[in-house]
């Protein structure tokens, strides 16, 4: 397979479809993306240039190529990115705690998006940075960023499926009286400014599997699961249920700077299919020197 480009080759139960259709249904490819593709004449069938209503026939080879230089205002930076796992498609990175995901007004620079474009641009690639995954500034862990327009339709397309599985690993005030079990509760977002979600029957179905890996006498480690993907999801249902986490400055009344400076919230594990091979990703991260830290504080 070439890189920067896209092959598919017709089979007999789809001759006869228009190449739009064929596209959109059974290569499972957004509507902007072969827009985008056949206006640029990106798309080519048996090596010749073609358009969305030429009709298909079996073993009809279709290439589709995908740009090759993009540009994002963004102003590249150098800094340390910690690669998990990288190909031609997406860039999978463990994002420390305290770092930006994505420029803001009050961060301009410093993010992990600033990074990650000096990090392409020194390898010679000319993608841009496109998040499939966010994670809170005082959240550790795995990041996906996909690094083509096609990466990141079908990334972000399986992300609502059982297919796509993230998990946490936390830190929380208290022994949870059940060992595993799922929280259901939907989550809001208050109308009074403030960036606090609180638990309310207006909100958004909000789903978050626990299993507590290990218990200590000032808390408990917690593995968590998301079946929905609701800002703060953790951290508000968590509070809710009365086992805050540690460091949670915005869901917990305790003050915790003796133990950890930032929510004790770490994405641990990330298992998705690749978005070209559809093979099953599964990458793991393992927990950060400031929670292992806290954890020996709270053993005993």
């Amino acid at each position: 397979m070439q890189e920067n480009s896209l092959i598919f080759e017709v089979d007999k139960y789809n001759e006869g479809t228009k190449l739009r259709q064929y596209l959109k249904t059974v290569c499972k490819l957004s509507s902007r993306l072969i827009k985008g593709a056949a206006l640029d004449k990106r798309i080519m069938v048996n090596n010749e240039v073609v358009r969305l209503n030429y009709v298909v026939k079996a073993n009809d080879k279709i290439n589709i190529d995908l740009p090759k230089k993009e540009e994002q205002n963004i102003e590249p930076e150098k800094m340390d990115i910690d690669v998990v796992y990288e190909d031609m498609d997406i860039i999978v990175v463990n994002k420390r705690p305290g770092m930006v995901v994505h420029p803001t007004k009050s961060y301009q620079s410093g993010t992990l998006a600033n990074g990650l474009l000096y990090y392409f641009r020194e390898n010679g690639e000319q993608c841009i940075v496109r998040l499939v995954s966010r994670l809170d500034m005082n959240t550790s862990g795995l990041i996906i960023v996909a690094k083509n327009q096609f990466s990141h339709m079908a990334l972000s397309r399986d992300m609502h499926s059982d297919d796509f599985e993230k998990s946490y690993l936390a830190v929380v005030h208290g022994n949870l009286p059940k060992k595993s079990g799922v929280i259901d509760l939907p989550i809001y977002k208050t109308e009074d400014g403030s960036i606090k979600r609180v638990v309310d029957e207006r909100g958004q179905k909000s789903i978050t599997c626990y299993e507590v890996v290990n218990s200590f006498n000032g808390g408990d480690l917690v593995k968590l699961t998301l079946k929905t993907g609701r800002t703060h999801q953790i951290r508000v249902h968590m509070s809710h249920i009365g086992y805050p986490l540690y460091g949670d400055d915005l869901y917990c009344n305790e003050d915790d700077t003796k133990y950890i400076n930032r929510q004790a919230l770490h994405a641990y594990k990330l298992k998705f299919p690749h978005p070209r091979t559809g093979k099953e990703l599964s990458l793991e991260i393992g927990l950060p020197e400031d929670i292992k830290s806290l954890i020996d504080k709270i053993k005993f």
